[in-house]
C-alpha cells in the first residue's frame, strides 16, 4: 500500500517535471514560430498583411493647419518691429487616402518601386472656418525673389515690377490660395518665362511624391521598407550625397527594441531624421512603443556633429551655431524655405526673438511614432512641422529697405496624424497579438502547472517517506 502510494507520488512528480520541461521547451520553439510567422507577414509582397496595408493604408490620415496671421504688417515694414502673429486653426484636410501606384517588384535586388500620389480633401466639420478665410501673411514671391536674385541691378528691376503690381512685403490671401496656389501679380509682370503660380504646397493634388524604391525584405527582413533610392520632383542630390536616407516611417523592420534609434526619411523636410524610445503605450489593446524626435536631432553641429551636413550656409545660421531650423532651399529651387517644429520648439532664442505670439509646447508640438514592436508597424503617429520663409533687408527693393535685420517668418504649422481604426485594430489583435499572447499563455500555464505539480508531489513524497521510516 505504502509502495503504491509512493509510486503514485513519484509518477505525479515525473508528470509535473515533464510538463515544466515541455513548457520550457515550448518557449523557444514558440518564439521561433512567432518569428517565422512575423517574418513571412512583414515582407512587402503580394499576399502578406504588410503589403495589403502598405499599398493603401487602412488608417484615416488628417493634416491640420494653423496659420500665423500677422497683426502689425505696416509696423514691421516701416520700423522693422517684431512681427506679431496670431495662430488661427485648425483647418483640416484628409490626406494619404490614395493607394500607391506603379508598384513594381524587382526580383533581382529584392526591391519594390512605387509612386505615392498626393491628394487633399477639405473637412469642414473638423475645421474652424472655410477655405475662403483670409490671412495676412508674408508675400511669398517678394521674399523669395529678393533672396534668389541678389544682384543690385536685377533688384532694381524687381522693385519696379513689385511697385507696378502694387505688391508689398505682406499680403492678404485665402487659405485655399496660401496652401494650393494663386497667380501672383508681381511674377505675372516678369518679362521672361517664370512660374507665376505661388503656393506653399503648389502643386499638390494630382501629383506624386517622387519615385521610391525600397527593399521588400524577402532576402533580408532587417532591410524591409528601407529606402534604396528616391527620385523626387525636388532636387535632393545634395542630401543624397551627404546624409543617409533610411525609411519613410510607415513601418520598420520587425522586432523593434527600446534601445534602437529609428532613422527615417521625410520628403517634407528633405532629410533623414531619427526617433528614440520614450514610453510604453496601450493603443486600443495593442502594446506599442512610443518613439519621439529628441531635441538633439535639431541641435547645432557644435552640439551634435551628426547635423553637420544640414548646415548649408554660415550667415543666417551664425556660423552653424543657431539651431532648431533647417534650410531646405536646395530642394525648393532656391526659395528661402526653412522648416522647424511648431512655434520654434527646440530652436535657439535668436530664431524666435523677432516674433511675438509664439508659445512652444512639447506635448502639442513634438513629433512621435507609436510602433508595434513585434511587426515594426507604425499604428499611430503625429508628424508636426512648421513652414517658415526667410526675408532679408534690401536697399534696392522699396518694401524691404527699412528692415534692419533678417526674419525667419513663420507662415503656418501642420499636424499630420493617423491612428489605426477599430476594425484594423481588432484584426491586428486577433491575427498578431492575440495569437502571440495565447501562445505565451499556454507556455506559462504548462510551465507553472508543471512546476507546481512537481513541487507538490515531491513534498508529499518526502512527507510520506518520513512517516514510513518512523
Amino acid at each position: 500500500m505504502g509502495c503504491d502510494r509512493n509510486c503514485g507520488l513519484i509518477a505525479g512528480a515525473v508528470i509535473g517535471a515533464v510538463l515544466a520541461v515541455f513548457g520550457g521547451i515550448l518557449m523557444p520553439v514558440g518564439d521561433l514560430l512567432i518569428q517565422k510567422t512575423i517574418k513571412k507577414q512583414v515582407v512587402l509582397e503580394e499576399g502578406t498583411i504588410a503589403f495589403k496595408n502598405w499599398v493603401k493604408t487602412g488608417t484615416e490620415v488628417y493634416r491640420q493647419f494653423w496659420i500665423f496671421d500677422v497683426q502689425n504688417p505696416q509696423e514691421v515694414m516701416m520700423n522693422s518691429s517684431n512681427i506679431q502673429v496670431k495662430q488661427r486653426g485648425p483647418y483640416t484636410y484628409r490626406v494619404r487616402f490614395l493607394a500607391k501606384e506603379n508598384v513594381t517588384q524587382d526580383a533581382e535586388d529584392n526591391t519594390v518601386s512605387f509612386l505615392q500620389p498626393n491628394g487633399a480633401i477639405f473637412e469642414p466639420s473638423l475645421s474652424v472656418g472655410t477655405e475662403a478665410d483670409n490671412f495676412t501673411v508674408l508675400n511669398l514671391a517678394v521674399a523669395a525673389a529678393s533672396h534668389i536674385y541678389q544682384n543690385q541691378f536685377v533688384q532694381m528691376i524687381l522693385n519696379s515690377l513689385i511697385n507696378k503690381s502694387k505688391s508689398s512685403m505682406f499680403q492678404v490671401r485665402t487659405l485655399r490660395e496660401l496652401l494650393w496656389g494663386y497667380r501672383d501679380p508681381f511674377l505675372s509682370l516678369v518679362p521672361y518665362p517664370v512660374t507665376t503660380t505661388v503656393g506653399l504646397f503648389y502643386p499638390y493634388n494630382n501629383t506624386a511624391d517622387g519615385v521610391y524604391k525600397v527593399f521588400n525584405g524577402k532576402d533580408n527582413i532587417s532591410k524591409v521598407a528601407i529606402i534604396d533610392t528616391y527620385k523626387g520632383k525636388r532636387n535632393l542630390s545634395y542630401w543624397e550625397s551627404h546624409c543617409d536616407m533610411i525609411n519613410d516611417a510607415a513601418s520598420f523592420p520587425p522586432f523593434v527594441e527600446k534601445s534602437q534609434v529609428l532613422q527615417f526619411f521625410s520628403s517634407d523636410i528633405c532629410r533623414s531624421i531619427y526617433a528614440v524610445f520614450e514610453s510604453d503605450v496601450n493603443l486600443k489593446g495593442i502594446p506599442v512603443y512610443r518613439f519621439v524626435l529628441p531635441s538633439k536631432a535639431f541641435a547645432s553641429p557644435v552640439e551634435n556633429p551628426d547635423n553637420y551636413c544640414f548646415c548649408t550656409e554660415k550667415i543666417i545660421s551664425k556660423n552653424c551655431t543657431s539651431y532648431g531650423v533647417l534650410d531646405i532651399s536646395k530642394c525648393k529651387e532656391g526659395r528661402p524655405v526653412y522648416i522647424s517644429l511648431p512655434h520654434f520648439l527646440y530652436a535657439s532664442p535668436d530664431v524666435s526673438e523677432p516674433i511675438d505670439g509664439l508659445n512652444p509646447n512639447e506635448e502639442e508640438h513634438r513629433t512621435y511614432l507609436d510602433i508595434e514592436p513585434i511587426t515594426g508597424f507604425t499604428l499611430q503617429f503625429a508628424k508636426r512641422l512648421q513652414v517658415n520663409l526667410l526675408v532679408k533687408p534690401s536697399e534696392k527693393i522699396q518694401v524691404l529697405k527699412n528692415l534692419k535685420r533678417n526674419y525667419i517668418v513663420p507662415i503656418l504649422w501642420l499636424n499630420e496624424t493617423g491612428t489605426i481604426g477599430d476594425e484594423k485594430a481588432n484584426m491586428f489583435r486577433s491575427q498578431v497579438t492575440g495569437k502571440i499572447n495565447l501562445l505565451g499563455l499556454i507556455e506559462m500555464i504548462l510551465l507553472s502547472v508543471g512546476v507546481v505539480m512537481f513541487v507538490a508531489f515531491m513534498i508529499s513524497y518526502c512527507a510520506c517517506r518520513s512517516k514510513t521510516i518512523k
